[in-house]
């Protein structure tokens, strides 16, 4: 939820750098891609969250302890959401890496 609101927060200082009032959504580049890697991150946040759920009920007894494992990935996978944001808030290319690698964690 933290990163959530961090990418919420970098949307509202976009709108207040680049003067683009509520509910306006287009306006200078920059903001344009802060605005859509924080709507993308906000989508797959409810299938992630769902994803670790399951995860850690069904793994929570077994011997090995994959539930670790799960929570290692859901770990990696909101750091590579974080680079995610950061790369695509650069640069429209910059989002792919990370877009990639969560996504392969996601499975």
């Amino acid at each position: 939820v933290l990163f959530l609101a961090y990418f919420a927060l970098q949307v509202i200082y976009a709108r207040r750098k680049y003067k683009i009032s509520p509910p306006e959504t287009t306006g200078h580049p920059e903001f344009e891609r802060i605005f859509r890697a924080q709507a993308n991150c906000s989508e797959y946040f409810p299938i992630f969250v769902s994803l670790l759920w399951v995860a850690g009920i069904f793994f929570h007894q077994a011997p090995l302890s994959p539930a670790g494992v799960a929570a290692a990935c859901g770990l990696l996978y909101l750091y590579t959401r974080f680079k995610y944001f950061q790369g695509y808030a650069v640069a429209a290319q910059g989002r792919l890496g990370p877009l990639y690698a969560s996504a392969r964690l996601r499975w």
